[in-house]
């Protein structure tokens, strides 16, 4: 069965970036596309107000990065959230990446600020915290990340899913309906350096030096794409199981 994502753009891409990558949704299209082919996406740039029509269903809604502040009140931003805020509230699935990340642990009830520990940039190592549904992954895992925003507390119900020294809710789930990770699983190496050569005045040189030399290690996006999309289907499964179950007062009445 072909799963329907529907990816929330935004942001837009630095103009020097849009030629070779597109854009942040097509960035994701692109991750997923090597798991599985039965997916479909549409991506609506809610920046620009863009956003799905009443009728239409997705299996699954994915926040993407942002160089925006997700606590900002602008009003995409504001409308945003409760956008957000209205699809959790209908039961929706709800994936979050960087700001999509921040931006679902503020709505849902936690907090998002501004670190006192700086710029997150290069590869990031995070220990996992292994849920049921992830028995056989790695006890760490590594993605390439760029913020200094973070979550510093989580939403009620919230399970942490993925920490280190430098960010403690690095990734975090809530039941079956929301998944978020900090880092950017949909980023390439190629793609953090050429961000990192455009942003280099804003870090100080050793900090430029050492994330651009951490670019050389492993970075696992794939691993937390399949991890994305087993989530979307274990939730899908749990859906159908609920819908099948017969009340016990129309199963006496029947009987």
């Amino acid at each position: 069965m072909t799963l329907r994502i529907c990816i929330l753009e935004a942001d837009d891409l630095h103009p020097t970036l849009q030629e070779s990558y597109l854009g942040f949704g097509e960035m994701f299209k692109r991750l997923f596309a090597t798991q599985e082919t039965d997916l479909a996406f549409q991506i609506f740039n809610v920046v620009q107000g863009e956003y799905p029509a009443a009728d239409q269903y997705f299996d699954a809604y994915l926040v993407t990065g942002s160089k925006a502040d997700s606590f900002a009140n602008d009003p995409w931003i504001v409308t945003l959230r409760a956008y957000l805020r209205a699809r959790f509230e209908s039961g929706d699935v709800l994936l979050g990446v960087c700001f999509g990340h921040q931006i679902l642990a503020l709505v849902l009830g936690g907090d998002t600020q501004r670190s006192n520990k700086g710029w997150g940039i290069g590869v990031h190592s995070y220990a996992l915290h292994k849920p049921q549904w992830l028995h056989d992954a790695p006890e760490q895992f590594q993605l390439l990340i760029s913020h200094r925003d973070q979550v510093v507390a989580l939403p009620h119900k919230a399970t942490v899913l993925a920490s280190s020294e430098f960010c403690e809710y690095a990734a975090f789930t809530i039941g079956q309906q929301v998944l978020c990770f900090q880092g950017h699983p949909e980023f390439t190496p190629d793609f953090s350096a050429a961000l990192l050569r455009i942003r280099e005045s804003i870090y100080c040189p050793q900090q430029y030096q050492k994330a651009y030399q951490s670019l050389r290690q492993q970075h696992d996006g794939q691993v937390v794409a399949r991890w994305m999309l087993s989530f979307i289907r274990m939730a899908q499964s749990a859906r159908v199981a609920e819908s099948s179950v017969v009340p016990t007062s129309e199963a006496v009445c029947s009987a």
